[in-house]
């Protein structure tokens, strides 16, 4: 497979667009374009020197996502700080977090997910974005024809104490009916567990062709379900305690199979290889087309305040 053309985020500064570095001269350009055509066309876009501040980023989030969403039947640790604004994650700062589309593993995700600065780590931090047809195209073959089928994820929420996410903190709720009627919508199989818990598995595609371009892109969480991201101490360790299926969560082929290590591992890692890094700024805005492009974070040092925001 030919190697996608060369791709970078596209990055407006005030000067670029004769608007002022002020929030109300960022919200005259964006009232002056067709966002929706330009995001689906740049796929990623940078606003960075318009000075915006926290305060201000509400009124960001009403014009660029008018129908934002809640982050519900998400795995990434997150605190809510507003109307369905989020902290970017909470995940431990000295690790990479891997390329991924976000809910790219339930049948409803979001199209676009909006970013905001708050506050710049001292070193490292960036969150990367990739081209998702770069990233399929970066695959050997025997891997992509090995997920052609696609594959089927498994999820195991505990009721409030346990290892990884409770159910109540996944869906936003501690209603069984409220969780049972949002996972009816989706195809979801679930079952409630006598300790409380709740199990889902869910298949789901590897790849997705953008129907706006034609473009079929990666779309896809193996890796990050699989115990083979966790690394090999850790998934050793877990493997002596509990088998893959009762784990947080896990992943095989759609057809029961296992997933191979190897292959989970070349997804990360050239997703990774092929991503361009985004460094923050105090006041920086990033909106970027969920389908189109994955992301992920780099380790920093420091405290980093990166808030996230999404929409269908």
């Amino acid at each position: 497979m030919a190697t996608a053309a060369p791709w970078a985020p596209t990055v407006i500064r005030p000067a670029d667009v004769d608007a002022e570095a002020t929030a109300a001269g960022l919200k005259g350009h964006l009232g002056s374009i067709d966002l929706g055509a330009l995001l689906v066309e740049r796929k990623a876009l940078v606003w960075r020197g318009f000075g915006v501040e926290r305060a201000e980023f509400d009124a960001m989030v009403d014009l660029l996502l008018p129908q934002r969403w809640a982050y519900r039947h998400g795995n990434s640790p997150r605190t809510k700080v507003g109307d369905n604004i989020y902290t970017s994650t909470e995940y431990p700062p000295e690790y990479t977090i891997s390329m991924h589309n976000e809910l790219s593993y339930a049948p409803r995700y979001p199209s676009r997910l909006l970013f905001f600065c708050e506050q710049a780590p001292e070193s490292g931090g960036a969150t990367p974005v990739v081209d998702g047809a770069r990233w399929l195209a970066a695959l050997d073959d025997e891997v992509r024809e090995a997920f052609a089928g696609g594959v089927r994820y498994r999820q195991n929420l505990h009721s409030g104490l346990g290892f990884g996410k409770s159910w109540q903190d996944t869906f936003e709720s501690d209603s069984r009916s409220e969780v049972e009627g949002f996972l009816a919508d989706t195809g979801a199989e679930w079952e409630w567990r006598s300790d409380g818990g709740l199990r889902i598995e869910q298949p789901g595609p590897s790849t997705k062709l953008d129907e706006r371009t034609g473009t079929e892109v990666w779309f896809n969480q193996a890796d990050q379900w699989h115990a083979a991201s966790l690394g090999d101490e850790t998934a050793a360790a877990l493997a002596a305690i509990m088998p893959e299926g009762d784990l947080p969560q896990s992943v095989l082929f759609a057809d029961g199979s296992p997933v191979p290590a190897e292959y989970v591992t070349q997804v990360r890692d050239r997703g990774l290889a092929e991503a361009v890094d985004v460094d923050w700024a105090p006041g920086d805005l990033m909106l970027i087309d969920n389908v189109l492009v994955g992301h992920g974070r780099r380790p920093f040092t420091g405290p980093r305040r990166v808030l996230v925001a999404m929409a269908g």
